[in-house]
């Protein structure tokens, strides 16, 4: 299927990327204490767990849409007009799996424990839920709502 993210916000989806990448990096090395059995590391436990099963499943569909993302973010561009991704009908329930334990370990970093990554910053969460929303609305047969309409860009302007 196609999903089309219109007035995909390039450098919001760039922060996006870039403070998932900080939190992922910081929860490989907490992950690796969960095999000692510390329940302080089940969170990241399970979001590495989901990320490599997500890549696993979903890895070579998201080749070009992360491609075309590179491209846009090297040139500087503000906005993509219609960046579609090509997604199999899994990827629904796979988004949402994803949101909510993003949610999950967003609540991890606020309790401050273990991570030098603070929450997602406002603006990224609403971008996420965006395109997480996309994906699963549209894959159900919804029409796109462009993140310029969107009730999550709103939010935060």
């Amino acid at each position: 299927m196609e999903v089309h993210l219109i007035a995909f916000p390039v450098r919001l989806a760039a922060r996006s990327q870039q403070h998932f990448e900080e939190l992922m990096r910081e929860f490989v090395l907490i992950a690796a204490g969960h095999h000692r059995g510390d329940s302080d590391q089940e969170v990241p436990a399970r979001l590495m767990s989901l990320v490599e099963t997500l890549v696993q499943q979903f890895g070579a569909v998201a080749g070009p849409a992360e491609e075309r993302l590179a491209d846009a973010i090297e040139r500087g561009d503000e906005v993509i007009d219609d960046h579609v991704l090509e997604v199999p009908a899994e990827a629904g329930p796979a988004a949402q799996a994803l949101g909510d334990l993003i949610d999950e370990a967003d609540e991890y970093c606020r309790r401050g424990k273990h991570l030098l990554t603070l929450a997602t910053p406002a603006d990224c969460v609403a971008y996420r839920n965006w395109y997480l929303g996309q994906v699963i609305s549209q894959i159900q047969g919804a029409a796109p709502i462009a993140w310029t309409d969107s009730e999550q860009a709103r939010s935060i302007r």
